[in-house]
């Protein structure tokens, strides 16, 4: 390694030891330490990308450490502050980043060819037409992108992933037009557009296996064969962030033209967040969510976040305060519901804390209940208030606080682990012995739905049953779940993530 030669100020070559100081003044060399033996060049490139484009990089094998040259000093300051918040990881280990003393990186590309080769193919993708140093990237360096359109699927979705938060990640990486959100085979999933294929393949690259919060929500991205998405709504499942005017459907309210505006400009700004996880999302819903994928903050610690939801567009023949406790006590631990006396399609939910709260507005909002398609939103109240003593509001609101019910009172709890997204098909455990599948087939089929498919787990303690739609599948869950089957076994029902 010995000729590798590093100008400082341009001017006086000295031969490179790797010893920098710790907090000297901003540089767009970067010193990277304590490096897991085993790390690539793609890996260290990868901690920069986020920030802008990176010029150089020098790995210094055998003392663990490495410099990476971003085009920008902003870019550099950036990075070191957004990594002084939340600590770099790189196979599990953290790793320390600081200002070098060195103003530019010139490397003996004879030496540093492998490293050369890797930030050229990175390089071709931010920006297809600069190669670095006078050489022409190669063709086969890179496979161009092939399409502007990214499928996203989410794996180990513990917390909620919005449409905002996807925005806010992907943004980073160039102008997102389009994104549309849908749940197949019981995964979260989003196709989102680019206005560059080169923007999509560099988001991929990047991003492709990161969680989003800690230990959760991992990233899967391939292209999409579409080159184009069609988006009819400007909602919370879908947006065409080019067309502020688009309606929202089902009679939510379109995003003011204004707020479309600011949205375009907020999230474009990498902000520097707390100690968050390896995507950094700046907003207190994520925070909450990062909070709580420490497996914290569920059991009575308020994580941030608001806890109390506005559940409008209900039945209100059929909605009582018990089935919303149930339904959305699927996703938290609902401590008081409150239908709305002057308005009886309108009810306020408080959860256990602001995680909670979020997860059921994801995965709740749009489902339909009782035959109509509810909203889900965050309210401006703190709490539920409860009538004054002596106060008659006709069982309209209920404190549900003590109940035996809550499914995520014990910390670390495997339900936490077994939260999904309504689906046709249901989990049902608790069954006693002498409870047949005819007689489970039967008392599924009396919620009004028709049952498609049942299969009993080894045990026959546990089962899959499927019911023909999801929104049978959530009317039998608000009428079976706790329900009697006799011997003292009160039968639990959740969604599944598997189909039978």
């Amino acid at each position: 390694m010995s000729s590798i030669v590093v100008t400082a100020n341009g001017n006086d070559n000295k031969k490179f030891k790797g010893e920098d100081k710790m907090d000297g003044a901003p540089s767009r060399v970067l010193h990277i330490r304590k490096l897991p033996g085993e790390v690539t060049e793609t890996e260290v490139i990868a901690l920069g990308l986020p920030f802008g484009k990176v010029t150089n990089i020098l790995m210094l094998k055998g003392k663990n450490q490495a410099f990476l040259e971003l085009a920008t000093e902003e870019a550099a300051i950036t990075m070191v502050n957004y990594y002084s918040a939340v600590t770099p990881h790189l196979r599990n280990q953290p790793i320390y980043i600081q200002y070098s003393n060195h103003k530019e990186l010139k490397t003996d590309n004879t030496l540093n060819q492998r490293a050369q080769a890797v930030l050229q193919a990175v390089t071709a993708v931010q920006t297809t037409n600069t190669p670095i140093s006078g050489t022409t990237v190669s063709e086969s360096a890179v496979t161009p992108a092939q399409s502007p359109v990214l499928r996203i699927i989410i794996d180990n979705m513990y917390y909620p992933v919005t449409l905002d938060v996807l925005h806010q990640i992907f943004s980073k990486f160039g102008a997102v037009l389009k994104i549309i959100t849908f749940t197949k085979n019981n995964q979260f999933q989003a196709l989102l557009q680019y206005g560059d294929p080169v923007n999509a393949q560099q988001a991929k690259l990047a991003l492709d296996g990161q969680n989003i919060y800690n230990a959760c929500c991992t990233l899967r991205i391939d292209f999409s064969k579409l080159v184009n998405l069609n988006v009819k709504y400007n909602n919370d499942k879908s947006r065409d962030y080019t067309r502020p005017d688009l309606p929202s459907g089902d009679g939510q309210p379109a995003l003011d033209p204004a707020i479309a505006a600011a949205f375009a400009k907020e999230t474009s700004l990498l902000a520097v967040p707390g100690a968050l996880s390896p995507l950094g999302i700046p907003n207190a819903a994520a925070a909450a969510a990062a909070a709580a994928a420490g497996r914290v903050g569920m059991s009575g610690v308020s994580a941030g976040g608001n806890t109390v939801l506005l559940v409008s567009n209900l039945n209100e023949e059929m909605v009582t305060p018990q089935s919303l406790f149930t339904l959305f006590g699927v996703y938290g631990d609902v401590q008081r519901v409150k239908i709305l006396y002057n308005k009886k399609d309108s009810a306020l939910i408080q959860m256990a804390d602001g995680n909670q709260s979020q997860l059921a507005m994801s995965h709740l909002n749009g489902q339909k209940m009782y035959g109509k398609i509810i909203r889900v939103t965050l309210s401006k109240h703190q709490t539920v208030q409860l009538p004054r003593e002596g106060l008659d509001d006709q069982g309209l609101t209920k404190d549900f606080g003590n109940s035996p019910l809550h499914r995520f009172k014990k910390p670390g709890s495997k339900n936490f682990q077994n939260i999904f997204p309504p689906s046709a098909t249901l989990h049902l455990s608790n069954i006693p012995p002498s409870v047949s599948e005819d007689d489970l087939r039967m008392l599924f089929a009396n919620t009004g739905g028709t049952v498609k498919a049942f299969k009993f787990f080894q045990d026959h303690k546990m089962a899959l049953l499927q019911m023909s739609t999801v929104e049978e599948a959530i009317q039998a869950l608000i009428d079976l779940h706790n329900y009697n089957l006799g011997e003292n076994h009160h039968l639990r029902v959740s969604f599944s993530k598997s189909t039978i």
